[in-house]
C-alpha cells in the first residue's frame, strides 16, 4: 500500500515532465507502473501509453495557443508512426514468446527483453541530455520530408515495442531534419508522442482486458502535473532541466539493466 501511495504521488512527476521538456513521460512511467504497482511490463507498456498519450495531448493544446505546435510537419512524422505502432503493437508485441532465448543458467524472458530495450533507451537518451549544454540549434536546413518520414517509422517501431514516447528522439529530429525553432519542436513533440501514444494503445485495447479506474486516475495525476510543468517552462531554463533529469534517467538505466539481469 506504501509503495502504491508513492506510485499516485509519483504520477504527477510523468505529467510535470512532459509539460517541462516535451518528453521523457514514458521514462517515468514505465518504471512507476512496473516496481511501484507491481505490474507485468507488457501491461506495464500499454498503461504508459495511454498515460503519456492523453498528458501530451492535454500538455500540447496550450502551445498550440501560444503557436508553437507546428501541425504539418506532427502529421508528416505522425502518420508512419501510427502505421509502424500499430503493426508493433498488435503483432509485434503479442508474438513474442514469453522465454526468447536460453543457454545454460541465463534466460532471456519478454520482460527482461522488453525492460531491457527500455533501459538502453534510456541511457541513450541521457546521454544527449547531459552532453548538450546549450539548446540544439536549427541551422535552417531544408525541410527533409523523406527523412522526416523515415525517422518518424522508426520512433514508431520503437513506440511500439517498449511502450516509449519517444520525445527526446523526436525533438532533436525535428530540429535538426525541419529546422524548427526549439520550443516549436518541444510543442510539436507533445502532438507526435499523443499521436503516437494512443495510437499504440488502441492496438493493447484489442488484446488486453483494462483496469480503466486505475488507469484513469493516474493519468489524471499525471494531466495536473503537464498543466503545472507548462507553467514553469517559461521560467525555468530548459538547458539546467534537461541536465539535470539527463543524470536522473542515467542512473535510472542503469538501475533497471542491472535489477533486470541480476
Amino acid at each position: 500500500m506504501h509503495m502504491e501511495l508513492i506510485g499516485y504521488l509519483s504520477a504527477i512527476l510523468i505529467g510535470l515532465i512532459l509539460g517541462l521538456l516535451g518528453g521523457g513521460g514514458s521514462i517515468l512511467s514505465i518504471p512507476i507502473l512496473v516496481y511501484l504497482f507491481q505490474m507485468d511490463a507488457v501491461m506495464a507498456s500499454a498503461y504508459s501509453l495511454f498515460i503519456v498519450g492523453v498528458t501530451s495531448l492535454v500538455g500540447a493544446i496550450p502551445k498550440y495557443k501560444e503557436h508553437l505546435v507546428s501541425i504539418r510537419t506532427g502529421l508528416l512524422f505522425g502518420i508512419p508512426s501510427i502505421i509502424s505502432i500499430f503493426v508493433a503493437r498488435n503483432w509485434i508485441v503479442p508474438a513474442i514468446p514469453e522465454v526468447v532465448l536460453a543457454f545454460d543458467s541465463f534466460v532471456l524472458t519478454k520482460r527482461i527483453l522488453l525492460l531491457g530495450l527500455f533501459a538502453v533507451l534510456m541511457i541513450l537518451a541521457s546521454y544527449s541530455m547531459i552532453r548538450d549544454k546549450k539548446e540544439i540549434q536549427n541551422d535552417e536546413r531544408q525541410f527533409r520530408t523523406f527523412l522526416v518520414i523515415v525517422e518518424g517509422t522508426l520512433i514508431g517501431l520503437l513506440t511500439g515495442i517498449v511502450g516509449a514516447g519517444g520525445g527526446f528522439l523526436i525533438i532533436p529530429a525535428l530540429v535538426l531534419l525541419t529546422g524548427l525553432p526549439f520550443k516549436t519542436a518541444v510543442g510539436t513533440s507533445l502532438f507526435i508522442i499523443a499521436i503516437n501514444s494512443l495510437t499504440g494503445f488502441l492496438g493493447d485495447v484489442l488484446n488486453y482486458p483494462m483496469n480503466w479506474k486505475f488507469l484513469i486516475t493516474l493519468t489524471a495525476l499525471a494531466v495536473i502535473g503537464v498543466l503545472v510543468g507548462n507553467q514553469f517552462a517559461r521560467k525555468i531554463p530548459s538547458t539546467k532541466l534537461r541536465k539535470a533529469f539527463g543524470w536522473f534517467i542515467l542512473l535510472m538505466g542503469v538501475w533497471i539493466l542491472f535489477k533486470e539481469l541480476h
